[in-house]
């Protein structure tokens, strides 16, 4: 399963995404789709994305048991510390 959270993104990028995910509040999306559909639709997103900004999580065999990516100016930020991510509020 991943989750995608979308921020002062266009209209038309939220209603591309939810071809593919279920948009569970504004901009929230989350899904279950291969790793090749969330690569193509994380590159939808950075052509996109424009002055927004987008978070990704999706499951990796890792300590936490998922990772994430991050694009844009969010309002937080992942830092990895020994291979722990950790959220930086701004």
């Amino acid at each position: 399963m991943i989750v995608l959270v979308l921020e002062n993104v266009s209209p038309s990028l939220r209603g591309e995404i939810s071809r593919w995910l279920f948009e569970i509040k504004a901009g929230v999306f989350a899904g279950r789709v291969s790793a090749l559909v969330r690569d193509e639709l994380w590159a939808l997103i950075e052509d996109k994305v424009d002055a927004g900004s987008a978070l990704l999580i999706y499951p990796q065999r890792n300590e936490q048991g998922f990772d994430a990516r991050m694009l844009g100016n969010p309002s937080r930020t992942l830092v990895d510390i020994e291979g722990v991510l950790l959220v930086k509020v701004q």
